[in-house]
């Protein structure tokens, strides 16, 4: 029999103002789906093929778009799909020490590229007591202090990492906590290629399952409150969004790594609703023609917002990006963002802020709508000649 994965799903309908539930099957064969409403018990959407959905996107707790019907995928449709998609699912958490964070894109590809996916990510600057809180299995050892005192010096990025055994997986992915033994017995490993010793050595992983819910916890809290507040400080700022196309095709590493080379930033990501995608883009409506397809773009996955400080920041960072269509960009000024990672005027890698008094108004909005975790760029040295082309 053809293979068929099942998900029970809710989709919130702004117009009604009610929060409905389908069934979504998908059908790798031929990456098409079909949907059934739950409540009045009949097909809604026949199976119809849909290039726009892949099998990695399918886990419960993500977020998938079907004909710009943003869809959270809340429990297995059937036991079938939970042994063969959810049976080796786990998460963790991986922390970016400070030494490391400049790197990010680095440690990213290293994740990506071992069939794992960032799902939560937030930079912070923990307090000596918050870092001390954090590794308080470690207090009676005689590395505490140093290690304490160094996780907090400066901004981490704590990510919660999923895929299939993901836990032992990431702890590998590190290698040795030495990074000296690392270079000799893991060479291909983190800790190998940017670590320095046993304390600046890139990053913590979890031991456990039981160990990575604590931690998790610890940084993004089910419970009230947010854990460890983000670095964005909401003043005398630009605003700059990785786009979903952007993240999903791979080129969110590339462009992190170009971020860290040219700027001091820090970094998350977060997914946004079609409702505040509209309200995100409102200046927009009725201004220009895609005003609708950059709505569904900005709402079709993850997207990674940054916070840009500087001397002038809103035009060095908007000269930084390029023109809006990638087309024109290539031709004109072929080093810039968009000409490099863009594809068109809707898929054209990021946003940034057009005026300078819209900063601070876009990025607490967004902050505030979607309680995400926001990139602060706490300097924004002269761009290097090479993206003025």
């Amino acid at each position: 029999m053809e293979d068929r994965f099942a998900f029970l799903t809710e989709w919130y309908d702004p117009t009604a103002a009610l929060l409905r539930r389908y069934q979504l099957f998908y059908y790798p064969k031929d990456s098409s789906v079909e949907m059934f409403d739950v409540k009045n018990q009949r097909i809604f959407l026949r199976r119809t093929k849909y290039d726009d959905i892949h099998q990695e996107d399918l886990f419960v707790g993500n977020r998938v778009n079907v004909f710009s019907r943003q869809l959270n995928l809340i429990e297995y449709g059937d036991q079938y799909t939970a042994n063969k998609l959810g049976s080796k699912k786990e998460r963790t958490l991986a922390l970016i020490k400070p030494d490391v964070v400049t790197k990010i894109g680095d440690v990213l590809e290293l994740i990506y590229s071992s069939n794992l996916i960032v799902t939560k990510a937030k930079m912070t600057k923990l307090t000596w007591s918050q870092a001390a809180d954090f590794y308080v299995e470690h207090q009676s050892k005689p590395f505490f202090n140093n290690l304490v005192q160094f996780v907090s010096s400066g901004p981490v990025v704590a990510m919660e990492v999923m895929g299939d055994e993901a836990v032992s997986l990431w702890r590998g992915l590190l290698g040795p906590a030495d990074s000296a033994v690392a270079r000799r017995e893991a060479p291909q490993s983190a800790r190998a290629q940017f670590g320095t010793d046993g304390i600046k050595n890139v990053g913590h992983g979890s031991d456990s399952l039981a160990a990575a819910a604590r931690e998790l916890e610890f940084f993004f809290p089910s419970t009230i409150g947010h854990g460890p507040s983000n670095t964005a400080i909401y003043s005398d700022c630009t605003c700059c969004i990785i786009k979903p196309h952007a993240m999903s095709e791979g080129k969110k590493c590339s462009l992190l790594s170009c971020f860290f080379f040219f700027f001091y930033i820090s970094c998350s990501q977060f997914s946004v609703d079609r409702a505040n995608a509209e309200e995100f883009y409102e200046v927009y409506k009725g201004v220009v023609s895609e005003y609708t397809s950059m709505v569904t773009e900005l709402c079709s996955g993850p997207c990674m917002v940054l916070e840009i400080h500087g001397t002038d920041t809103p035009q060095t960072f908007r000269d930084f990006c390029g023109p809006a269509d990638p087309e024109i960009a290539r031709h004109l000024r072929p080093t810039t963002l968009r000409a490099l990672y863009g594809k068109d005027r809707v898929k054209n890698a990021v946003h940034c802020t057009d005026l300078p008094e819209d900063g601070v108004l876009e990025v607490g909005g967004i902050s505030v709508t979607h309680s995400c975790t926001l990139y602060a760029l706490t300097s924004a040295p002269t761009l290097f000649p090479l993206c003025r082309a």
